[in-house]
């Protein structure tokens, strides 16, 4: 439950509080327990730094085109994920007999190159930044397991084309996937299971992943540059970034 104060009375003292006639106890956190909302505001918190969720400044370092491929990845990912679900919502045949149809089939299938264009580049210069420096490791992971999630919903959607390209994909990859012996549960020649796996579980997945990425780049900041005046590398540096070391003065533990 929320507690309401008189404006001005949420940093008064406990003495001032009572005075204003608030059946409270404590400081203004203490008043806070049992709302909702400062339980979310707390959890949020813990997660991100204040004011690092949406910054308006970043390090100067950041003005190079390798720190935008991220953002343009996400770029395309959205436009993906709109003309999926306008797709979806055509039905299974509507980008095949209709012009509007054959038009979003287009921008989800350009989308879904450029967002792998951007994505393996990012990855490349992730890789080659050693962008896992100051404790950075997870975020490294799920940028790259969610590459090969996405990897999986972009061979489901081929397969979901139905068309001849669809079943031609579908004939070659039966044999490999028989030869490891997943065949019997992940059968390329059932549309049905191809289409449901390719609108529901995989993107489920890798929203998933993406949103924790996201969530720890806000948390530990983007990585500086090898070299750079801010690399953590160099002797005497210590492996604190400047959120972290700026999350730490205010007494949480990143």
């Amino acid at each position: 439950m929320t507690t309401l104060v008189p404006p001005g009375a949420e940093h008064a003292t406990p003495t001032g509080l009572g005075g204003l006639g608030v059946t409270a106890e404590g400081d203004g956190r203490e008043l806070a327990e049992g709302s909702w909302t400062a339980w979310l505001r707390d959890r949020i918190t813990h997660l991100v730094p204040p004011g690092q969720a949406l910054p308006d400044r970043q390090p100067a370092y950041v003005a190079s085109w390798a720190y935008v491929l991220g953002v343009m990845t996400l770029a395309a990912l959205a436009v993906v994920v709109v003309t999926g679900c306008l797709l979806a919502a055509g039905g299974t045949t509507w980008w095949h007999v209709a012009s509007l149809g054959h038009f979003v089939n287009s921008m989800h299938l350009w989308s879904v190159e450029l967002f792998f264009v951007f994505m393996v580049v990012h990855l490349w210069s992730a890789f080659w930044m050693a962008a896992w420096r100051g404790h950075r490791g997870l975020t490294w992971v799920t940028g790259a397991v969610a590459f090969l999630g996405s990897i999986g919903t972009a061979f489901t959607g081929y397969l979901s084309q139905t068309n001849f390209d669809s079943q031609w994909i579908a004939g070659e990859a039966k044999d490999g996937l028989n030869s490891v012996g997943i065949g019997a549960f992940f059968n390329v020649l059932d549309p049905g299971q191809m289409l449901l796996v390719h609108v529901t579980l995989l993107p489920i997945v890798v929203g998933l992943l993406v949103i924790a990425h996201l969530v720890l780049v806000r948390r530990h900041g983007v990585v500086p540059p090898i070299g750079g005046p801010l690399d953590l590398d160099r002797p005497g540096a210590t492996d604190t970034t400047p959120d972290e070391a700026a999350h730490h003065a205010t007494g949480r533990v990143s």
